[in-house]
């Protein structure tokens, strides 16, 4: 899939297999939102920094995802344990039931109706779901990858983010997709008449080969299948082994040979000016459209914007399960190891012994982190943060700057980013941190 945008996280603590105790830290909350991660997919694609198996383990007869399942069902019913053990059962006083629920991937969807309906089972026994839940599913418009749209309605699912990436078919051949952009429109069609409720289709641009004519055609493309929401990405490509994000407690896997080749040649081709000129282009596009975009990378139809996602960027506290995954009880964010076979050898042993939390690591916020990322976060999303924080430590001596060079905008006493903003927001966020 595409990025999926999360929290910004503080510089790790070291990895370690730490479980969480029985009692809450101080300061901490429920969870209002799960994540389950699918480490599965028909094929890797050569700029994909997720937790990603391909080939024969995810489907065939050497598949894993059989063992994945098993091992997920354990891992949901043991965070469930520990959250019932520090807050209380689901729907009791101060326990609040889960407003979203996301399945992603790698492709979630291959999983299959069955399977999928049994994700969501558990979680709603153990978890419990509240009244009108976003249940978003990830899928692929590949025919053989993107599953049946009605199974996915009538288990439950009532949002679907679909990995278009782009609409123009040459540009998906680069990104080493399996799709054709006639495959998205089947995707959405199938899914409007299944009945569910929201779509969501995921952009990315400064890819190579990519002009401001195909961009804008790709846009338009997307524009043209009336999705209640788009994600709208710039290419990056990341080197998780030089950041440390690797190794047997990773939550990254490490890049294959071939993958770092491509991303050599891909980044060779990309130009900062160009993607900021592709990215006005949508905003002032969108803008003609009355789309709200609502977060830096993010614009929806009213009343659907992605419940989940707001929740990272309101640092609320959510639970998530599955190789890679990361966690926040506003207080504590917790991760697990990328490494499949370690996740199914913790949580599905082979002997006499008991399951047990995968291995991972866990880095306790600091009051001046959280301080740190309650203004990021709160700078990504449209209505910016109270003017009144300016007077907060972290951004008392970068306010001023960032207003003279036109970064931020005081409206209804509150600061925003602006579009130039938004297009500079990496330079203004690291001058917080």
């Amino acid at each position: 899939m595409a990025r999926r945008e999360g929290p910004i996280l503080s510089e790790r603590a070291a990895p370690s297999g730490a479980e969480p105790s029985g009692a809450a830290p101080s300061g901490a909350e429920p969870p209002v939102a799960l994540y389950v991660h699918t480490p599965f997919c028909v094929s890797r694609c050569p700029y994909c920094d997720f937790v990603v198996y391909a080939g024969a383990a995810a489907r065939g007869p050497r598949s894993r995802t059989a063992a994945y399942l098993a091992a997920l069902e354990t891992e949901i019913r043991l965070r469930a344990d520990a959250v019932d053990e520090r807050f209380g059962p689901p729907a009791s006083p101060g326990r609040p039931t889960l407003t979203s629920l996301y399945l992603g991937g790698g492709t979630p969807s291959l999983l299959g109706g069955d399977a999928i309906a049994g994700i969501l089972g558990i979680v709603g026994e153990r978890f419990g779901l509240a009244p009108g839940a976003e249940v978003t599913l990830e899928v692929n418009p590949a025919p053989a990858e993107r599953g049946s749209a009605n199974r996915w309605q009538m288990v439950g699912v009532n949002r679907l983010s679909i990995g278009a990436q782009s609409m123009v078919d040459a540009e998906i051949r680069t990104l080493g997709r399996r799709h054709v952009a006639a495959d998205v429109a089947a995707t959405v069609a199938e899914a409007r008449e299944a009945g569910i409720g929201s779509l969501s289709i995921d952009l990315l641009y400064d890819v190579p080969g990519q002009t401001l004519d195909s961009w804008a055609g790709s846009l338009e493309g997307a524009l043209t299948l009336r999705p209640d929401h788009l994600s709208l990405y710039a290419l990056t490509l990341d080197d998780p082994d030089e950041e440390r994000l690797t190794g047997d407690l990773g939550d990254h896997l490490p890049t294959t040979t071939g993958a770092r080749r491509w991303r050599e040649r891909a980044r060779q081709s990309q130009d900062e000016d160009r993607a900021a000129a592709m990215y006005e282009m949508a905003c002032a596009r969108l803008a003609g459209d009355r789309w709200h975009g609502y977060e830096i990378s993010n614009w929806a139809r009213p009343g659907h914007e992605s419940c989940h996602n707001l929740a990272y960027w309101e640092r609320r506290p959510y639970e998530a399960v599955g190789p890679g995954a990361h966690a926040f009880d506003g207080v504590v964010r917790r991760w697990n190891a990328a490494d499949l076979d370690a996740y199914i050898a913790a949580l599905a042993p082979g002997d006499a012994t008991a399951p047990r939390f995968p291995p991972g690591g866990q880095e306790s916020i600091d009051p001046r982190t959280a301080e740190h990322e309650r203004l990021i976060l709160g700078l990504r999303l449209a209505r910016g943060i109270p003017r009144a924080w300016v007077d907060a430590a972290p951004f008392r001596a970068t306010a001023p700057w960032a207003l003279e060079s036109g970064l931020l905008e005081i409206a209804a006493d509150r600061l925003r980013l602006t579009t130039r903003g938004r297009l500079l927001s990496n330079e203004l966020f690291a001058r917080l941190v």
